[in-house]
């Protein structure tokens, strides 16, 4: 466990958002998004519905790393900035609650919490039927899918649902920050999706 907390420190110290600052700089911006009504700047590739969704690796609460091309069926991907934060907590929430009348989709949780902030809020809400994933590390996901918050170093509120193909049928930028996302649709969307 020590090995692993030195890694993610040394990982701090050296690696700016988990990419190299050249890199990191390299980042197209690709939209706005709003924080209490202050314009916010996207970076990274904007996903539409008809792409195929971008492979990524995410940490889980136990600090294994989990690739899109791992998982299968049908898939919400519920992005917020915090879970700490009372709309992000309100989201999460509610996509847990939704899990249940879901059988043949799963749902993740993107945020760039750390995976220990993830596993204590999980567990202090009770929310177990939904997998959290922490892009701390590199915020390869939010650059990849133009979800990178530049200012905060965040993942920006969002839903999409991937199809069992990989295929994006449904996404939803939310412009505010601080407002929840349309959950009737994304849900319409993931029960239509093969």
């Amino acid at each position: 466990m020590k090995n692993v907390i030195l890694w993610i420190v040394i990982a701090i110290i050296f690696w700016n958002g988990g990419m190299p600052l050249m890199a990191q700089e390299s980042l197209k911006e690709c939209g706005k998004v709003t924080f209490q009504g202050n314009p916010l700047t996207l970076l990274g590739n904007s996903v539409k519905v008809g792409d195929t969704a971008p492979d990524f690796t995410l940490l889980t609460t136990e600090l294994k790393p989990l690739s899109l091309k791992e998982t299968k069926g049908v898939r919400i991907l519920t992005t917020v900035p915090s879970l700490d934060t009372p709309v992000c907590d309100m989201q999460v929430r509610r996509f847990n609650q939704e899990a249940a009348k879901l059988p043949n989709v799963s749902i993740y949780a993107i945020s760039a919490d750390l995976p220990f902030a993830q596993k204590r809020w999980c567990g202090g809400a009770g929310v177990d039927k939904l997998t959290t994933l922490s892009d701390h590390l590199s915020m390869g996901f939010a650059a990849a899918y133009g979800l990178y918050v530049k200012e905060l170093r965040l993942v920006a509120r969002a839903v999409m649902v991937i199809d069992s193909t990989g295929k994006v049928v449904y996404r939803e930028l939310v412009p505010e920050i601080t407002q929840q996302p349309d959950y009737d649709g994304a849900l319409k969307a993931a029960k239509e999706a093969k």
